[in-house]
């Protein structure tokens, strides 16, 4: 079960943050491969707020990043694009 989302506030916050990333982590032809859900789980315990772009697998974006943000218990701030953001609040 993922963590409600933030209020619309906080989430416009957060999307305000997220323009001023550079993506963190990349999905190529690979996949969604558990090292890369490992990737992003550290991503998100280093920083909260993480960027990834979609190199491959466009045409599944939809589809794969609210599947990623339920895999990595995290909250989908946004899509844009090849570009998805994801939230988790750091624990403590």
């Amino acid at each position: 079960m993922s963590p409600s989302l933030p209020s619309a506030p906080r989430l416009r916050d957060l999307k305000a943050a997220a323009q001023r990333l550079e993506p963190c982590l990349k999905i190529g032809k690979a996949g969604v491969t558990d090292a890369f859900l490992a990737a992003l789980g550290q991503a998100l315990d280093d920083h909260e707020l993480v960027k990834v772009k979609f190199e491959a697998f466009k045409e599944e974006k939809k589809v794969l990043a609210p599947a990623i943000a339920e895999r990595t218990a995290s909250q989908l701030v946004q899509r844009v694009g090849n570009v998805a953001v994801f939230y988790r609040r750091r624990a403590g």
